[in-house]
């Protein structure tokens, strides 16, 4: 008897640390979903209130961009909270050339509390209408 109340209790405790320390997914990961080019414009197509985020330089969007982008540097991303993104809770779509920028947008928007982030990759790999 007392070896199953020890063996419930340790169980316990068990689940009690697991629950605070937080098992899933870490911080950086939850912060933000990646998906592919093809499901960020399935999105684009079933949403009506986003934004679509170019992260990439103003010589790069000036030569070609989704339509409707907004053009926001990476590199201009800091720890303000971006003028041209202000509802934080708003749907962003983040993409640059390749996708290394447009993760690193991600997570910096992430962390500066903007919560419904996602990020599509590069250009590259955009097979939808470009201006």
């Amino acid at each position: 008897m007392k070896k199953t109340v020890m063996t419930v209790g340790v169980l316990i405790m068990v689940g009690l640390i697991a629950m605070l320390t937080g098992c899933g997914k870490s911080e950086k990961e939850a912060a933000y979903r990646q998906v592919s080019a093809d499901e960020a414009m399935a999105i684009m197509e079933s949403e009506d209130n986003y934004i679509i985020l170019d992260v990439r330089t103003p010589e790069e969007y000036a030569e070609r961009h989704i339509p409707d982008a907004i053009n926001v540097p990476n590199e201009n991303i800091g720890s303000d909270p971006v003028a041209e993104l202000p509802d934080k809770d708003r749907l962003i779509l983040v993409y640059c050339r390749s996708g290394n920028r447009s993760k690193q947008a991600s997570e910096k928007l992430a962390a500066l509390g903007y919560t419904n982030i996602v990020e599509f990759g590069g250009i590259n790999s955009w097979t939808g209408e470009t201006v």
